[in-house]
């Protein structure tokens, strides 16, 4: 499975270090950072639903995957 945490803890980590930092350069990679995450966790979803029995089953059940109530 798509470890959440790890996910989720990225994106909180990226998101907010640039703002917290008064950073507006360091906004430029976080959203590149940020774009090659999603693209992993759509990668890793697709290749999970490709190969290993049940994922489809799961995608259906669980509706949010990533953030609670909105993703």
């Amino acid at each position: 499975m798509i470890d959440i945490t790890n996910f989720s803890g990225n994106l909180l980590l990226y998101g907010f270090t640039p703002i917290a930092l008064v950073s507006y350069w360091a906004l430029i990679g976080s959203g590149l950072i940020f774009i090659l995450i999603l693209f992993r966790i759509f990668s890793e979803e697709k290749f999970l639903s490709e190969n290993l029995e049940g994922y489809n089953e799961y995608l259906q059940k669980t509706k949010y995957r990533l953030i609670p109530g909105v993703w």
